[in-house]
């Protein structure tokens, strides 16, 4: 067998060595990268109750909240959910071990740096306090996002249209609470003047605004929402919607499970075309100013298991709608005259 030259060996061994180290400090620098971002964001927050007490060292997949791509290092995922969120029916909450009636509210400034984690699918801010400040526009620019959840933060103004960029994105809430008074009850800092974006969520499978003020948006929400063909969950509550809810022209909600459009001024009889939508599991449309007849045919359809009317100014015969598929235990509220 013919020997290699061993000055062939020795250029080889280098060869592969600078490789390996080029190798190894590409990855060393996304690390640090991915780190510096983490820093930075975390130095915008006010965290009175150190939930990100973890927060120090290199290891930062090891830190509250954060998780990694495995092998790589990178950020995919940040959950920084209030752990006891204060509910709105419970005015009082019981104390835990964090003590002060489990007030773990993070409040503060969204740092920019979020958009150097390029790999991040997740991000859940929900139930803490960023009282005063609009949804970051840069948001709409992390187009790796799959879930997004930016519930009751205390954001005020317009929802950034720029987050109809994330064309991956397949949870979105930005539900809202109650913050001041008006003409028509209880509404939100927070709102959409024109909804036309959400076209562009083409991944979408839930989205929630609850308390968001629609009332701008006047009819358009309807046909907006139906190019969604993959809308699984779709929650509107008390969003100052209003008038008749229009019928679209073709309905393509072929994956919507569950409707939740209660607590609006819907002035409008039942919405017959929700009978074409077989894969209903669940309807809210209490609270309204439905009229009307509650027609039939949702005894035919063969999925719901929830359906409430309540709060309305509905007639019908519920013995009828029984005598359909539906069983008793299916039957929620109705509210009927």
């Amino acid at each position: 067998m013919e020997r290699i030259p061993v000055f062939i060996l020795v250029i080889l061994y280098f060869l592969s060595t600078e490789v390996a180290c080029n190798g190894y400090t590409h990855i060393n620098n996304n690390v640090q990268s991915e780190r510096m971002a983490l820093i930075d964001f975390k130095s915008g927050l006010t965290d009175p109750n150190n939930r990100l007490s973890s927060w120090k060292g290199n290891n930062y997949c090891y830190w509250h909240g954060i998780g990694c791509e495995n092998g790589t290092g990178f950020v995919v995922s940040i959950n920084l959910r209030n752990p006891y969120p204060i509910e709105d029916d419970i005015p009082y909450p019981p104390e835990n071990e964090y003590g002060n009636q489990s007030y773990m509210n993070l409040s503060g400034v969204i740092s920019p740096s979020l958009i150097k984690l390029k790999y991040l699918k997740y991000l859940d801010l929900s139930f803490n306090s960023f009282k005063a400040i609009p949804i970051p526009q840069f948001f709409g620019s992390m187009k790796n996002l799959i879930d997004l959840n930016l519930s009751h933060c205390g954001f005020i103004g317009e929802i950034p249209s720029n987050l109809g960029n994330l064309s991956n994105l397949q949870y979105l809430d930005f539900s809202s609470k109650y913050t001041y008074h008006n003409d028509f009850g209880y509404s939100s800092d927070l709102f959409i003047k024109n909804i036309e974006w959400v076209t562009s969520l083409v991944s979408l499978k839930h989205l929630s605004a609850n308390n968001v003020n629609l009332s701008m948006v006047g009819s358009q929400w309807i046909k907006v929402l139906n190019k969604l063909p993959m809308l699984v969950e779709l929650h509107l509550d008390d969003c100052n919607l209003f008038g008749s809810i229009p019928s679209p022209s073709f309905v393509n909600f072929t994956s919507l499970s569950v409707i939740v459009i209660s607590s609006n001024r819907f002035n409008s009889t039942f919405p017959e075309w929700l009978l074409n939508v077989s894969s209903l599991v669940s309807i809210d449309m209490s609270l309204n100013i439905l009229h009307g007849r509650i027609p039939l045919g949702l005894g035919e359809l063969p999925n719901l298991q929830h359906l409430d009317l309540s709060g309305n100014y509905l007639e019908g015969n519920i013995s009828q709608l029984l005598r359909k598929s539906w069983k008793k235990d299916r039957v929620s509220q109705f509210g009927c005259k």
